[in-house]
């Protein structure tokens, strides 16, 4: 393939990424050229292909601008749901059935006298006795349940995260996170005016010398770690790693944020690292993969010494919970709802990994039979935003690059890896999609 067209690509799949949005201006074409060491003319030529592409238009006397991206064309795939584009970008998990389990804890709801309850004044971070108890239901973990009095509640797990950041971590902090990150996180830390620090993986999580070495470079205001079911790798960190980090965090005199988002589909997971240093851990988690997205509630467990502080950061960030949808996620606590839809979900995640197993074998792959997303290594000579315009453009399937995770100093390539979200498409369409993606690994570039 020639160069300007793999650039061309590359810029493609930042659009279709939402790294580049609408509206956006490319730099000028010698600007462009510097940055890609490549020649003016190369440069003048992969802006022609992303106009014929029709992603780009130029504007005499301002620029060249991002236009919305046009809609992926339709899978060479053959299944019975028509012809939309496969997004395995998005991963919002659901189990059949869960929408009438749901429905019952909102059919009580409806009661006038307590939907007035539920309406009639705004959430307190503090959420209510019944909605804490119901929290500790959710979090508890063999070994390890969180106290009533330490939990706050947010709209749903960013805006939890997003105060929990906000707590911890001043404008212009340095905040440690794993060298692949959830991209969320990265966003967030962008609007807060924070910067983040890399921090080396192995097959546990963050290395806790790393993250001993990062504050001795520079101090760290807090981490951020996902030791369950880190996104994208899925990698677990034992007993024995979260022990280690937990005595670094006292050590160094650091609090993390814990994200447990995805640890309920783990049933044996180790207890989570604020089991370990509850003093210097708040933990995150929500309801939104759980149960569903549209209607979330986003959990905070906090150290007593920091209560007051996340509170206030979650009222002032208007990041609190809606009483609608407190009340309901404790009726569905409390009616089994939860249970019963976590349970589906673990099954159904354990199906579609064995998707991923015969469709992919032979690659090289991180992943869990509990994720809902797969971590592939692309095989040579790919690269990651090249497979993922290609992918896109010649298969309708649309995955996530490795850069829209990597947390980089400028000077380190991002990985030639791709995201498989696994969660939310049908399984036979799910398949369809792999089978496509490992022909098209086949291909090369």
């Amino acid at each position: 393939m020639e160069e300007y067209r793999r650039i061309a690509d590359r810029v493609e799949a930042a659009v279709r990424g939402g790294r580049l949005k609408a509206g956006d201006r490319l730099p000028p074409q010698r600007v462009f050229a510097r940055r890609h060491r490549i020649a003016n003319s190369t440069a003048i030529r992969v802006y022609g292909e992303l106009a014929r592409r029709g992603l780009v238009v130029g504007e005499v006397g301002r620029g060249t601008f991002v236009r919305a991206a046009p809609p992926l064309p339709g899978p060479a795939l053959a299944e019975a749901t028509g012809t939309a584009p496969v997004d395995l970008q998005l991963n919002y998990p659901t189990a059949e059935g869960q929408s009438e389990l749901m429905a019952r804890a909102l059919a009580a709801l409806a009661r006038p006298d307590v939907l007035a309850e539920a309406v009639s004044r705004p959430a307190a971070a503090t959420g209510t006795p019944e909605a804490r108890e119901a929290a500790v239901s959710v979090l508890a973990r063999p070994g390890w349940a969180p106290d009533p009095a330490r939990v706050l509640f947010a709209g749903n797990g960013r805006q939890a995260i997003a105060a929990a950041l906000s707590t911890l971590v001043p404008p212009g902090g340095r905040l440690g996170v794993e060298a692949l990150t959830y991209p969320l996180v990265k966003a967030v830390a962008e609007r807060l005016g924070i910067r983040l620090v890399p921090l080396a993986l192995d097959a546990e999580g963050v290395r806790p010398e790393a993250l001993r070495a990062a504050h001795r470079a520079a101090p760290l205001a807090a981490v951020y770690l996902q030791p369950t079911l880190h996104n994208p790798t899925s990698s677990t960190a034992g007993e024995g790693r979260r022990a280690e980090l937990a005595e670094a965090l006292r050590s160094l005199d650091l609090t993390a944020v814990e994200d447990t988002t995805w640890a309920f589909l783990v049933p044996d997971a180790p207890a989570p690292l604020a089991a370990h240093a509850p003093e210097r851990v708040l933990l995150v988690d929500s309801l939104s993969k759980r149960l569903s997205p549209g209607l979330t509630v986003g959990y905070l467990v906090v150290p007593g010494r920091l209560r007051t502080a996340a509170a206030e950061a979650l009222r002032s960030g208007a990041w609190t919970a809606g009483g609608l949808a407190l009340a309901a996620a404790t009726r569905w606590t409390g009616d089994g709802t939860v249970a019963e839809v976590v349970a589906a979900k673990r099954a159904d995640a354990e199906a579609r990994h064995a998707l991923v197993l015969r469709r992919l074998a032979g690659h090289t792959l991180r992943t869990s039979p509990h994720a809902y997303y797969c971590w592939w290594e692309l095989p040579a000579p790919w690269r990651a935003e090249t497979f993922t315009a290609a992918a896109a453009a010649r298969a309708g399937v649309a995955v996530t690059p490795g850069s829209a995770f990597a947390v980089g100093t400028g000077t380190a390539p991002a990985p030639d890896a791709v995201r498989i979200g696994l969660a939310s498409p049908p399984h036979a369409l799910l398949d369809g999609a792999l089978a496509r993606l490992a022909e098209l690994a086949a291909e090369g570039a």
